[in-house]
């Protein structure tokens, strides 16, 4: 794989086969389906497949929309997604204009039903999600383009179109879009999904500068035109299953110059605790939009892991990517390895992996370590054949004790320092200085009161930096300068 390639966190994603039923559940693919079944065997259309006013109204009764004032809009957006799918085909006429002259009516095209339909009932779920991926391209490039109505107003007394008066490059709205989608996506993977996310702080994370204390008033401004126009295209992403999306309130939104505002936006930006921040809208990536999210950064050809992608893979590639992988997900990613072999055969392969003296050997135990904590006791053959292994003996003797084994040799205090100091290492590896780490120190130090005596002594590649890192973090002084003075000892053993 190249090192260049952009990588994003993995993610857990539905079976096919329930994601095919998020997908047909979908409103828009729902209604475009319904549609597509409406015009067999074939329903004349005017040129371009363009719904004649009547068959719009019937179309609209069909639906069920007659009583929403925005009725015909949507029928109207489930028309264009099943043309555009190919639920629906556009036939047009050859004899319109000798159908005219005879004095009939003129029928410009006709529309029929297309292949995709039949996939909807007779295909596999990966054939509806290509329908879908279909459709959510169409109404995402739809969502990034500018509103008809502005095009209109741009139009000159002389009937053209005046491009350089239409605050609109597409590539950048695309790309902030994109953006925008990127971080739910993100937040998805990290396992911070568990409710939707303001859509100031959203915006606010696409928009204000890092170093940036206090917004600007110039800041707030992008940031509340930017809400208004992802408010619009978030109203139109949801109905195909992508997002669930709450709304700005309208209350809050003012015209500014003929243009709409989020009134108070500042105050959202604050979040402060009295101001309910779901009134500036609210939004969630969808398990469907996951899956939509990934398929679009795979065919870009960004890294988007996948939890399961590994299940396949050797104990060595697996415990390199571990480390990397959120809590949540380096979990289900190691279950689903484990699950493809016997619990002996997963030892095996998980401590032949973890051997070695090179830098990232650490953290490879400790991750087999944590990995070996999900396999059942079967697996107990494999770990006593290493009980007497330098790198492995001790993590071995771990795994006996916790799942109640007899007959487990006590572990010299040799092989109980290079654990500690294996550990730490890895630990080191991870977490930085973090508050646990400090406390693992402190807990380490004060337990034994002759601890660097032994320390320093002890035959592991990383012995001085885990002393001179325990020097760093320790609290006491004195406990510190004789961390110290340890790393110090071992380097020069060295």
């Amino acid at each position: 794989m190249s090192g260049d390639r952009p990588t994003m966190p993995p993610v857990r994603l539905r079976t096919d086969a329930e994601l095919a039923r998020d997908a047909l559940a979908a409103p828009l693919l729902a209604r475009a389906v319904r549609l597509a079944r409406w015009v067999e065997p074939g329903k004349p259309v005017g040129s371009g497949g363009v719904l004649p006013g009547d068959d719009l109204r019937a179309a609209v009764e069909l639906l069920d929309l007659t009583a929403d004032e925005n009725g015909p809009e949507y029928t109207a957006q489930a028309w264009q997604l099943a043309v555009d799918t190919g639920l629906v085909e556009i036939e047009e006429s050859e004899d319109a204009e000798e159908e005219a002259a005879d004095g009939a009516e003129a029928v410009d095209a006709t529309a029929v039903s297309g292949e995709e339909l039949r996939l909807i009932t007779q295909g596999s779920p990966r054939d509806i999600l290509d329908i879908w991926l279909d459709g959510f391209e169409t109404v995402l490039a739809d969502a990034a383009a500018p509103d008809l109505a502005d095009i209109v107003d741009q139009i000159t007394e002389g009937g053209e179109l005046d491009l350089d008066s239409i605050d609109w490059n597409p590539e950048e709205e695309a790309e902030f879009l994109d953006g925008i989608l990127g971080n739910l996506y993100m937040l998805t993977a990290l396992g911070e999904d568990a409710g939707s996310v303001p859509l100031p702080a959203l915006v606010a994370s696409m928009i204000v500068p890092d170093d940036m204390d206090e917004p600007t008033d110039d800041i707030l401004e992008e940031v509340s035109e930017a809400m208004m126009r992802l408010d619009d295209q978030f109203r139109l992403l949801a109905p195909m299953g992508l997002i669930d999306y709450q709304p700005v309130d309208e209350a809050l939104i003012e015209e500014v110059d003929g243009e709409g505002r989020i009134h108070s936006s500042d105050a959202a930006l604050a979040e402060d605790e009295e101001e309910d921040v779901s009134r500036y809208g609210m939004v969630r990536l969808t398990p469907l939009g996951v899956y939509g999210m990934r398929s679009r950064m795979v065919e870009a050809g960004i890294d988007a892991p996948a939890v399961g992608d590994l299940a396949d893979k050797g104990a060595d590639v697996l415990l390199d990517a571990l480390p990397g992988h959120p809590e949540p997900a380096a979990q289900a990613e190691a279950e689903q390895w484990l699950a493809r072999r016997t619990p002996e055969e997963a030892a095996r392969e998980l401590l032949a992996a973890a051997r070695g003296d090179d830098e990232s050997a650490p953290l490879r135990r400790l991750t087999c370590q944590q990995t070996l904590s999900l396999v059942g006791a079967d697996a107990e053959p494999a770990l006593r054949e290493v009980l007497d292994d330098r790198h492995l003996g001790g993590l071995a003797r771990v795994w006996l004790a916790e799942h109640g084994a007899s007959g487990v040799p006590e572990p010299s205090e040799q092989m109980v320092f290079w654990l500690t100091v294996d550990t730490l290492a890895a630990q080191l590896a991870t977490e930085d200085d973090s508050d646990e780490l400090r406390e693992l120190v402190r807990g380490l130090v004060d337990q034994s009161g002759s601890f660097f005596d032994t320390a320093w002594r002890v035959d592991h590649p990383a012995t001085a930096d885990v002393l001179e890192a325990m020097g760093r973090l320790h609290p006491d002084r004195k406990a510190a300068k004789e961390a110290r003075k340890a790393a110090f000892k071992a380097r020069s053993r060295a």
